[in-house]
């Protein structure tokens, strides 16, 4: 049995039409929840009531932690290709079903059909679990052995994505040759040389950004005792979504989180309060094992860069780091173009900690917050069990709103780590962690900002940033005049000397979303200048090749937004 659980604040879905020969009579055709546990829950050959049985323990102790009190079982055959027989399977969902204890509102959906739905996620760091279960209820891991695939069929061809729209960042991704998706690799990103030009430029923007607010940038293994991760907690609630094996050096895991290891970095040496705050940044790869059935291109994959923070202060420092980061967050969200609305999740009835910690905590997020006057939705109750936090939603060109950023004050992992500095009074204290990204995974910004900007990207982001285009012949030496030129000035081009036709390859460049062209025929080369157009339609004549590098140069080096 594949579980995936979502911790969401709405679901909503219009049930359409029967998908199998056997479904479950219904008559809602709509049907909306808030404020519960989602099982998808995908029913395999073997499983049993037994199956069913412990999926769903361990989902009612879930709900405990999170202090949910409505659950709702949702049909979900797309997690697994090793499925029971439709009447089996409807049996055991049905099982699983009345099996909900008492005190708990409970809901199924109706299996077999085909249904439209709508998610709104929580933003905590356990929102989304998958699991897995044999036979007889117990965790598994299934390992089989690879199937031999040849240089075609490794490749994710463009009918595998028949159907999607052209907005959908898939399909731009392939149009502008960015990124792939491979077999042999299953839902992590090959990149492109186009889309890892989009990727660095981003980190190379962020590490900006964090040199000036004063952090240093730090790595950490990739690998690590599992140990680890049962020190801070984590292996509790995420074992299941990491990659582990046996080694010679005990039971390894690929890392799925960075704030352990970063923590392990503080330990190293003894702090004085005069050395904090501490900042760290990190852009370290992490792994997480996500079921096939979840995974939606750049959105949700297996492997990802964060733009990781971690900050040890003292708590006489919190209230001028939580400004910085604010400050931080606007700036940041200006460069692209993209509203935000702040969201402050207080604390849950499951927690760690001292109420009274929790209540100073959330007092100061609070005023940060009323300090830059951002007008903020209160979700009561829905910070993670170890902080308080700040949550980011972002809303792109069509109105969807993406959360992103988080800021959390953390007491609790310094505790459960015996984190301590040498305060001004020669005594150990223990310092405040405040856990924050602004971009959250950079794989799935990049597939947000794809769809945002609908490949149209600014000239400091776009991967090729101008093309050279010659009229004829006669102008080919010329345009690799102009080329070097530009290369030279560290702009990202392109030259096309082809036999083609202009038209094709002005037609070429526009479908290519480059920012840029500079159109080169005899007139230009007696005159030593460059014919600019852009990609919306406007052009001027006769330019001085050292003003065009100037004016590029000005808008790489102040990262306007707006896309011309």
């Amino acid at each position: 049995m594949k579980i995936l659980q979502l911790d969401v604040e709405k679901l909503a879905y219009d049930v359409l039409k029967p998908e199998a020969s056997v479904y479950e009579e219904t008559k809602e055709k709509h049907a909306e929840f808030k404020d519960a546990l989602v099982m998808w829950v995908c029913v395999e050959n073997g499983d049993t009531d037994e199956t069913a049985d412990a999926a769903l323990k361990d989902a009612v102790a879930y709900m405990g932690q999170v202090g949910r009190k409505k659950l709702v079982v949702y049909p979900f055959a797309h997690l697994s290709s090793e499925l029971a027989e439709p009447k089996e399977a409807m049996r055991i969902l049905e099982h699983m079903y009345k099996s909900v204890p008492k005190g708990i509102e409970a809901s199924k959906a109706p299996f077999g059909w085909t249904k439209k739905f709508t998610i709104e996620m929580k933003g905590h760091p356990l929102a989304e679990q998958a699991k897995s279960y044999d036979a007889k209820g117990k965790g598994k891991k299934t390992y089989k052995k690879a199937k031999p695939v040849g240089a075609n069929t490794a490749i994710v061809k463009k009918s595998d994505w028949a159907g999607l729209p052209d907005t959908d960042h898939r399909t731009i991704g392939e149009k502008l040759d960015l990124y792939s998706f491979q077999e042999v690799s299953p839902a992590m990103v090959y990149w492109h040389a186009k889309g890892f030009t989009i990727y660095k430029q981003l980190i190379s923007f962020l590490r900006e950004k964090e040199d000036e607010y004063g952090y240093e940038e730090v790595s950490t293994p990739g690998l690590a005792n599992v140990a680890l991760w049962h020190m801070s907690g984590h292996d509790e609630h995420y074992k299941d979504n990491m990659f582990t094996f046996e080694s010679q050096f005990g039971e390894i895991g690929l890392k799925p989180m960075n704030c352990p290891s970063t923590i392990m970095i503080y330990k190293s040496r003894k702090w004085s309060y005069r050395e904090l705050p501490f900042r760290t940044a990190i852009f370290d790869r992490l792994y997480r094992s996500e079921l096939s059935g979840v995974v939606t291109g750049l959105f949700r994959v297996k492997e990802l860069t964060q733009d990781d923070g971690h900050i040890f202060v003292r708590e006489d420092q919190i209230d001028k780091e939580l400004d910085s980061l604010l400050r931080m967050v606007k700036e940041i969200y200006e460069t692209f173009g993209l509203k935000y609305a702040p969201k402050l999740s207080t604390m849950p009835d499951d927690h760690a900690g001292e109420k009274a910690e929790w209540d100073k905590a959330t007092e100061q997020l609070k005023k940060a917050l009323d300090e830059h006057k951002m007008k903020y939705e209160l979700k009561e109750k829905e910070g993670s069990f170890y902080a308080p936090k700040i949550d980011f939603d972002i809303f792109d060109s069509q109105g969807r709103a993406w959360q992103l950023a988080t800021i959390q004050l953390d007491y609790q992992m310094p505790k459960r780590f015996k984190l301590a500095y040498t305060g001004e009074d020669g005594k150990d204290h223990t310092p405040v962690m405040i856990h924050r990204a602004f971009l959250g995974s950079l794989e799935r910004f990049v597939g947000i900002l794809v769809e945002h900007y609908q490949g149209k990207f600014p000239t400091w982001l776009a991967p090729v940033q101008v093309r050279v285009i010659s009229i004829s012949d006669q102008s080919n030496e010329y345009v690799r005049k102009v080329y070097e030129s530009l290369r030279a000035a560290k702009i990202r081009a392109e030259e096309d000397v082809s036999d083609k036709t202009m038209e094709y390859k002005l037609r070429d460049a526009i479908g290519q979303k480059v920012p840029y062209m500079l159109v080169v025929g005899k007139k230009e080369v007696d005159a030593g200048t460059v014919a600019v157009r852009t990609r919306s339609g406007g052009q001027k004549f006769g330019v001085k090749l050292e003003d065009f590098i100037d004016k590029i140069k000005v808008e790489t080096a102040k990262r306007l937004s707006s896309p011309n």
